[in-house]
């Protein structure tokens, strides 16, 4: 974690007003709300329309789950956001990424053992991070197995953690119980 203590506090869910109870709605994991939305009721607009882009990446997105958590490790690493790694840890693991895996994920693309389309996706996150751009190689490779819808999602999947990760990263946001992160 870069910091220590949150900048932006994560809302006890008693404080919420009805306009932050309604932005996040459905939000409850495991019987509590977890930190980012917490955090992320300090600005409950913001969170709503988040909410609708975000859930679409993680749940209706055309890349297999595997391949989006591999992707959003990826960039969590890369962007060294703590709190996205340890969340993304946990999803990973129920998309079927090995712990093995999810340790050559900080190696990224050049790790041994990653099959063809596994390197293809961890360069084309190197990329995106590095220079916002998929090389021509990359996406030609990528290309045998996926859709340009896929591409897309691939794209914007990178963008959302990127994102996500400099929010987390510059809020503060503290690791929930239970997580451990790098």
């Amino acid at each position: 974690m870069r910091l220590t203590q949150p900048r932006i506090p994560a809302l006890p869910e008693a404080q919420w007003s009805d306009e932050q109870r309604e932005a996040l709605k459905g939000q409850e994991i495991g019987g509590s709300v977890q930190n980012i939305f917490r955090t992320m009721a300090n600005h409950a607009k913001l969170a709503k329309r988040w909410l609708v882009f975000g859930n679409h990446i993680l749940s209706k997105s055309t890349l297999s789950p595997r391949d989006r958590e591999i992707l959003i490790l990826r960039i969590g690493w890369l962007c060294q956001a703590g709190y996205e790694w340890a969340q993304h840890v946990v999803i990973g693991r129920r998309a079927g990424i090995s712990a093995e895996e999810i340790e050559m994920i900080k190696t990224g693309a050049d790790a041994a053992g990653w099959s063809t389309h596994d390197a293809l996706l961890l360069r084309a996150a190197d990329e995106l991070h590095h220079d916002a751009f998929i090389s021509d190689a990359t996406w030609q490779g990528l290309k045998v197995d996926f859709t340009d819808q896929q591409m897309m999602d691939l794209v914007f999947t990178c963008g959302q953690y990127t994102m996500v990760s400099m929010a987390l990263n510059s809020f503060g946001v503290q690791l929930d119980p239970g997580l451990k992160g790098f």
